[in-house]
């Protein structure tokens, strides 16, 4: 029986490591997800029943519907200014951006016609899918943030920042380091490796951590997030970020491989050939998002912002006029999105806006 095919980018990561020693977490978490021929974004669609993962608009049309629902109550708020740019941060292919669209043609045809649709993606086979998705509307696509035209604002991201790099520190004798990755010649494989000593690398409040422990951060994830606050702070807008993390900064290792369908394997096994995640700081992210001069309003559990915004009523006028299949396939994906022992609690929503609008659909002032 044949070995299995090294994975193309392993000699590239024992080059790096040859000539610059071991790479950071968050290096090898980057080149993995994101390397320009290697990297398992650049080379696949990753989502749907082939794919390795589920998100929640390709279980059902209901979560893009309430957002949809979301984005039209938000702009009502902000006094329906137009045009408007309504993005989104790494789009998949293209599911909810459609169904938010195709929503809001429904029940706000003024916003529908006076959006254009923006769309941040790096993955030229995601961008082929998005493309087909959104066939026929006013689409733009965008590599970074940044790049999307000035002017009023919705933005969503879903399951989008817990692919963004982390920055790893492991509690070791010496103290915390930066948990770094490096070649393991006798074992022949990747291996985590401990950097040298970085004093207060980490909050207070963990420095008497025990030995093993693990702290993230994300610096990615805070920049972005401290630009998009900066958006929201110079022109009428809102956004919602929406994925699976903590609500305060806590120890832990909580990087993750995922490859076909197993959320189990080994995250340096397979670099570019498996998903890598990690939970997102949505305490870091609020902190950044009103650094940048946003307010912020959460989170609050995913299934609390669905049933707020009427998942249970659209799922009933749906069911109204379906078929009996119909209604089983629409019934058990409104129990996935909203469960509280499942995604209904273990993904979190939070949002952002101009200073000085009111509180979103589905959220309560922090206080």
């Amino acid at each position: 029986m044949n070995a299995p095919a090294e994975p193309p980018l392993l000699p590239l990561l024992r080059q790096l490591i040859a000539e610059q020693g071991p790479i950071p977490v968050a290096s090898y978490m980057a080149l993995a997800l994101g390397h320009p021929r290697h990297g398992y974004y650049t080379t696949r669609d990753p989502f749907g029943a082939r794919g390795d993962f589920v998100t929640a608009p390709e279980i059902s049309q209901l979560f893009g519907e309430c957002l949809a629902i979301w984005c039209a109550l938000v702009w009502d708020a902000m006094k329906r200014p137009l045009p408007l740019r309504l993005a989104e941060l790494g789009p998949g292919r293209g599911t909810l951006m459609a169904d938010v669209a195709r929503t809001l043609e429904r029940i706000a045809p003024a916003l529908a016609q006076g959006a254009t649709l923006h769309l941040v993606e790096t993955s030229p086979v995601l961008r082929r899918a998005q493309e087909a998705a959104l066939r026929g509307r006013n689409a733009a696509w965008h590599a970074r943030f940044d790049e999307i035209p000035d002017g009023p604002l919705l933005l969503v991201a879903n399951e989008f920042f817990d692919a963004l790099p982390v920055q790893q520190f492991l509690r070791t004798a010496a103290g915390w380091c930066e948990r770094c990755v490096d070649w393991d010649a006798a074992a022949g494989r990747l291996a985590f490796r401990a950097g040298p000593p970085l004093p207060g690398a980490v909050p207070h409040v963990l420095a008497a951590a025990p030995e093993g422990g693990v702290f993230e951060v994300s610096p990615a994830a805070t920049a972005l997030a401290g630009e998009i606050g900066a958006r929201l702070a110079a022109a009428p807008g809102a956004a919602l970020v929406v994925d699976y993390g903590r609500r305060a900064p806590a120890s832990g290792d909580t990087l993750a491989a995922i490859q076909d369908g197993r959320k189990d394997a080994d995250p340096l096994a397979a670099p570019g050939e498996a998903d890598l995640t990690a939970h997102v700081d949505f305490a870091a992210l609020a902190h950044a998002l009103s650094r940048g001069g946003a307010a912020t309003w959460g989170p609050v559990a995913q299934g609390e912002l669905l049933t707020a915004l009427g998942i249970k009523q659209r799922l009933a006028a749906l069911a109204a006029r379906a078929t009996p299949a119909q209604i089983e396939r629409l019934e058990s994906g409104a129990r996935r999105l909203i469960a509280r022992e499942g995604m209904g609690t273990l993904f979190l929503a939070l949002a952002a806006a101009t200073p000085g609008l009111p509180a979103p659909p589905g959220f309560e002032p922090l206080r």
